[in-house]
């Protein structure tokens, strides 16, 4: 199962819209997965438009209607891997033992919020990643997501993309 994994995309306010390899990558994979602040509903319609399936959670920055339409946290299964969606992790500090207490069922847990890519690895061996953000860099040097392969229960080739 192939993963395009996105947060913080911001459309329209930072974009009008997602670049164009991070669409190369939707219409490539099996699932989308995007851990919030959207900004706008359309975005999440064009998404489950072109990709298979969509699964994501709201951010702080986004509205109602994207409230009514997404969970807080999701939850999911992938290629034998237990998922949560979440935007916001907290600090840094501390993030790998906090979330493992959090989430104590889950393989992999996919976050967002301070647009800084993140990939990192529990002592419980939770997974934690951040695709950073296609479309609002921040302080980081370059626009990125990131794509990954769940098979087999093993998550596989999770590349961070630069734009």
């Amino acid at each position: 199962m192939r993963l395009t994994i996105l947060s913080d995309t911001h459309v329209p306010v930072r974009a009008r819209d997602l670049p164009d390899r991070v669409w190369e990558s939707v219409d490539a994979c099996d699932l989308v997965v995007h851990a919030g602040d959207w900004m706008d509903p359309g975005l999440l319609d064009a998404l489950e438009a072109r990709a298979p399936r969509v699964v994501g959670c709201w951010g702080n920055n986004d509205g109602p209607e994207l409230r009514e339409r997404l969970p807080e946290v999701a939850y999911f299964e992938a290629g034998g891997l237990r998922f949560a969606v979440t935007h916001e992790t907290g600090t840094a500090q501390g993030r790998e033992r906090r979330m493992a207490a959090r989430f104590p069922d889950v393989d992999v847990l996919i976050f967002g919020h301070s647009h800084i890519p993140w990939d990192s690895t529990a002592s419980t061996g939770l997974r934690l990643l951040n695709p950073g953000s296609p479309t609002d860099r921040r302080r980081q040097p370059t626009h990125t997501f990131l794509t990954a392969t769940a098979e087999n229960g093993e998550l596989r080739w999770v590349d961070l993309h630069h734009l």
